[in-house]
């Protein structure tokens, strides 16, 4: 089968067979195959074997929760993840994202709104992608499909043995020209690279993306629910409602960049805090 014949695959991790099964309909009519399973330790399982596009993760499952085969997932896989995850526990979507998910879909949720996300995924570069190669690609490192849907049994229980998880090769990506610089922080938004002090600083996506929105902006103050929309993509069409959820989730994903830049909000040298109004880059001029 050539590259352009290759199906995109995703998988669905959900212990409920009704939302399961919603699922793989939404995702089928966006074009994918879908591989269904029960659990955490078969999601990750199903995550290796067929290295999908899209991954939706339950938070509350039985086993491995989802937080857990979110973390075990994305050492092994640059899948878009998706909580999923109910609207009463604003937590867990604090939580999902610290643990490598990309995007969170709260319960009961909108097939129209679920599709637009994914939409809006598939638009961002993953992991190791330019931004100019930032198209979807499926390798064909597992089975092959007899249908568009494949429905693992999860009835029984799983075997002891855990998945052996390999560590990813990072890819070498050749540096742009186009640089943004603050300080001592580098960023190029082609090679999506960036550089603290001269040393390459390992970012998420999503990570990537906040800071290179803030990197743009300079001094023009950038409000959460604006970077919440920049992160779900310009043509996000089905609904521009941020809600206090989103918020939070923009609060964590600053609060882990600003670990890695070593920032303190209180006396910032990258990222300050404007507030009530959201976040922009600090003075050139001001003192570390």
């Amino acid at each position: 089968m050539s590259s352009a014949e290759l199906v995109k695959t995703a998988v669905i991790v959900e212990d409920d067979p009704d939302i399961r099964h919603l699922l793989a309909e939404v995702l089928e009519s966006a074009g994918f195959s879908t591989v269904s399973v029960g659990n955490g330790i078969d999601g990750v399982r199903a995550v290796v074997n067929y290295q999908p596009l899209i991954t939706t993760l339950d938070v509350n499952m039985p086993g491995m929760d989802g937080f857990e085969a979110a973390r075990r997932i994305r050492q092994q896989s640059d899948t878009y993840i998706i909580m999923l995850t109910g609207l009463e526990e604003e937590a867990d979507v604090v939580l999902g994202l610290g643990a490598g998910a990309d995007e969170y879909v709260v319960k009961p949720f909108r097939p129209r709104e679920l599709r637009a996300r994914i939409e809006a995924l598939l638009r961002r570069p993953r992991a190791g992608e330019s931004a100019a190669a930032a198209t979807p690609r499926q390798e064909s490192v597992g089975p092959s499909f007899p249908t568009a849907r494949v429905e693992i049994d999860t009835s029984a229980a799983s075997a002891g043995t855990d998945v052996l998880l390999r560590p990813t090769a990072g890819e070498v990506a050749t540096a742009g020209t186009a640089w943004l610089m603050h300080r001592d922080l580098h960023l190029d938004p082609d090679s999506r690279l960036v550089r603290l002090a001269g040393e390459d600083l390992d970012l998420t996506r999503t990570e990537f993306d906040l800071l290179a929105t803030l990197m743009e902006s300079k001094r023009r103050v950038r409000s959460k629910a604006d970077l919440t929309l920049v992160l779900r993509g310009e043509s996000y069409v089905t609904s521009y409602f941020v809600g206090d959820a989103d918020k939070r989730a923009i609060e964590a994903h600053m609060t882990n960049l600003r670990r890695k830049l070593g920032d303190n909000p209180v006396t910032p040298r990258y990222i300050e805090t404007v507030r009530g109004v959201g976040y922009r880059l600090t003075s050139e001029t001001a003192a570390p």
